[in-house]
């Protein structure tokens, strides 16, 4: 991205990962706009709608975000849906930017596309060697199907897409609904309102064996606008932090920074997910010369003080408006 005066669409862009991928492209300074598309006018779902998003934005680099997310309650109660929406918007939107003249069309893949006994740490080169856990394999397929679609274009088209792994991202303004919320806003809600409550119990799901992988989401938005930046390969490319903890570890580490005190009750009964999570970033590295910079203590301080400070149900302070 040498010249300057970019047009920038951001599907997504105003969501959790999206609205920090947008900041940072507008400090950019080969970006001259960045475009954000609402779902409201613009249902990527409907063929028509993606057409009328490109004629309106005229996008020289497409950056894809957009998409149907949510933890292991959500994904089981949801596969149709997560499968249907997420495959449906990535696929007619690369397909209408091949079509548009697009320069630049960044995929963002999923974790959860990996097989479910991939061998630690995840290598891109793994990521075909199985099917993914049943829990969130429709959603992991989905959106692995845009790594296939990037390829096919790219040999058959010339057309630059370019796909990226992000592993489990938290951070500031991240979704604390608990029907829905990935695992650790879940835990800091619980948490949280179990000490404001006294409850002597919190119950967590699995049994807290399973090993996760955590990326501070400011991080990973660095890394996708460097790898919209400088790479331009086939090849996927994994984004993490390079480290492994439990769930167990993770569950206790929360509960001290929250400040609760009780006891963890784990619910055996609901699923563990995946066994173990812990990706091989060697390759943004080597590629585009990004790595993690937050450590998760200082990252999960800042997201529960985010959160504390913009509960739907905090009172803001006398003179406040």
């Amino acid at each position: 991205m040498t010249d300057t005066g970019k047009r920038v669409l951001v599907t997504g862009g105003a969501g959790f990962l999206g609205s920090f991928v947008v900041e940072k492209l507008r400090a950019r300074a080969w970006v001259g706009e960045v475009r954000v598309p609402r779902s409201q006018a613009y249902d990527l779902r409907n063929e028509e709608a993606v057409i009328c998003m490109y004629e309106d934005a005229r996008p020289d680099v497409v950056i894809h975000l957009a998409g149907v997310v949510g933890g292991i309650g959500a994904n089981r109660a949801n596969p149709g849906q997560f499968f249907y929406d997420n495959l449906l918007m990535g696929i007619q939107t690369m397909h209408h930017a091949y079509l548009h003249g697009v320069e630049k069309f960044v995929a963002i893949g999923t974790v959860c596309a990996y097989p479910k006994f991939t061998p630690i740490p995840f290598n891109e080169d793994d990521l075909w060697d199985g099917y993914p856990e049943d829990t969130n394999a429709p959603y992991g397929l989905a959106k692995k199907m845009l790594l296939v679609q990037a390829q096919a274009y790219r040999r058959q088209y010339g057309f630059n897409a370019i796909y990226l792994l992000p592993v489990n991202l938290y951070g500031p303004g991240d979704h604390f609904d608990l029907e829905a919320s990935h695992v650790i806003p879940a835990l800091i809600r619980k948490f949280v309102e179990a000490r404001e409550q006294g409850k002597p119990t919190v119950t967590v799901w699995g049994d807290g064996s399973p090993t996760r992988e955590f990326l501070y989401v400011i991080d990973c938005a660095e890394a996708i606008v460097l790898a919209t930046e400088r790479y331009d390969g086939a090849a996927p490319v994994n984004i993490g932090a390079g480290f492994e903890l439990s769930i167990k570890e993770l569950v206790e580490l929360i509960a001290d920074l929250t400040g609760y005190e009780g006891d963890v009750i784990w619910d055996t009964s609901k699923p563990n997910g995946q066994p173990r999570r812990c990706l091989d970033t060697s390759r943004a590295k080597s590629e585009f010369g990004w790595q993690a910079e937050t450590p998760l203590t200082e990252g999960l301080i800042r997201t529960i003080k985010w959160y504390q400070d913009n509960r739907p149900d905090r009172k803001p302070a006398k003179g406040n408006r």
